[in-house]
């Protein structure tokens, strides 16, 4: 089958690999009819996450069709049309219990990996490095997905793959981000990054019934369209930032800030600077500028929504002013299986429309270029969906 293997930094390929076949009786194997290029995957791009080897494939968002079983699942039967959870869970565990699925503790075979980067063993994620599991990921024509019987949401057969995709990932990303900024009617929630993850916090913000969000970014088409979404856009290159959310908070600064950036966060400035040469020559493993930021802006008593991914350690990091402003964060990899239910109903009704967020959807084969396009965010990209059943070159028409 054909499947997007990571090669090293800025190189991806498509090439053969071998199809993927029932490895425990939990097993199930998808066709995939649509996959995504996420923010995060742009990480594993750039090189700047451990844990990746050559020929690995990738992709933790993607939908298809049931093609075979294994003998314990019993809740899906071949041709079932389903959405598969980026984030493995057994469903079983302690954690998982206590719906805390991305802190599963059966899902990862490498867990002593994380258990000496993170002091735990954390879940395992599809085409996310070995540290977490090293299992292939959806950017491919086929795909084994292990406790098949906890994780897939079967999805009707008339909805278009774009309205529904995304509940693979970032649209429960996106809102357990807002939910996490416990946000009150009146207050104000300040959003740092208009990458998709971003756009779909203002739309769950929105959905929420919080009535002023603001949206900060530096790319003048990633801000239209958060605006479009109901947010007033802050450049942070042309705009002061803390300034403009003062003056626009009667001086008091957001009631919450939530990071959709991450560890590669842009910044002007001495410390953006020394960020990016840190983390070139492996001095720091993440740019901590939009932590950095939120906390100096954020009001007293408010609380950090991270959802952006970090690796590992970081510098100089404002523990004292977060301290003494009496801040909360909240940060968590995505607990995914806590909201998909909800989300697909939402969407369904038409409460949501995630699929707003596409800008280009491609063929397959044609992934080095959509990664291009995604990373230097050309041609106006904010989200790019990949079909394997497009030939090269491919331009559908879009999903209205």
């Amino acid at each position: 089958m054909r499947a997007v293997c990571w090669h090293g930094s800025k190189d991806v390929r498509v090439e053969e690999v071998p199809s993927p076949e029932i490895l425990n009786p939990r097993d199930a194997i998808i066709r995939v009819s649509s996959t995504a290029i996420c923010g995060s995957d742009l990480h594993l791009y750039n090189g700047a996450f451990p844990g990746m080897q050559a020929g690995d494939v990738l992709g933790h968002e993607f939908m298809g069709d049931v093609v075979a079983v294994g003998s314990g699942v019993s809740n899906l039967r071949e041709g079932d049309r389903v959405v598969v959870p980026c984030v493995i869970s057994c469903g079983s565990c302690f954690f998982c219990k206590r719906t805390l699925f991305s802190c599963c503790d059966n899902s990862n075979p490498n867990a002593v990996a994380t258990q000496d980067a993170f002091g735990a063993p954390m879940a395992g994620l599809f085409g996310y490095s070995h540290l977490t599991g090293g299992y292939a990921g959806g950017q491919a024509e086929l795909v084994r997905v292990p406790f098949a019987d906890f994780g897939p949401v079967k999805v009707p057969a008339e909805v278009p793959d774009e309205k529904v995709l995304f509940i693979s990932d970032i649209l429960p990303t996106a809102w357990m981000g807002a939910e996490y900024c416990d946000a009150k009617p009146g207050d104000a929630v300040a959003v740092w990054g208009c990458g998709p993850v971003g756009l779909l916090a203002v739309m769950s913000l929105r959905a929420m019934g919080v009535e002023r969000v603001f949206a900060i970014d530096r790319v003048p088409h990633r801000l239209a369209k958060a605006e479009t979404l109901g947010a007033t856009p802050i450049n942070f290159e042309t705009q002061d930032v803390y300034q403009t959310l003062h003056d626009q908070t009667s001086g008091l600064g957001p009631d919450a800030c939530l990071d959709a950036v991450g560890m590669e966060a842009h910044a002007s400035g001495l410390l953006g600077v020394v960020g990016r040469v840190k983390q070139a020559i492996k001095l720091e493993t993440d740019r901590p500028s939009v932590l950095r930021e939120m906390i100096h802006c954020c009001r007293k008593g408010g609380t950090l929504s991270v959802l952006g991914v970090y690796s590992g350690p970081i510098d100089s990091f404002p523990m004292g002013m977060a301290m003494n402003k009496g801040l909360t964060i909240r940060t968590s990899q995505v607990h995914l299986h806590r909201y998909r239910d909800d989300l697909l109903r939402k969407v369904l009704e038409g409460t949501l429309d995630p699929s707003l967020v596409i800008s280009h959807t491609l063929a397959l084969e044609d992934a080095s270029h959509a990664y291009q396009l995604f990373n230097e965010k050309l041609d106006g990209c904010t989200k790019v969906v990949l079909k394997p059943s497009l030939p090269a070159g491919a331009t559908p028409t879009p999903v209205s």
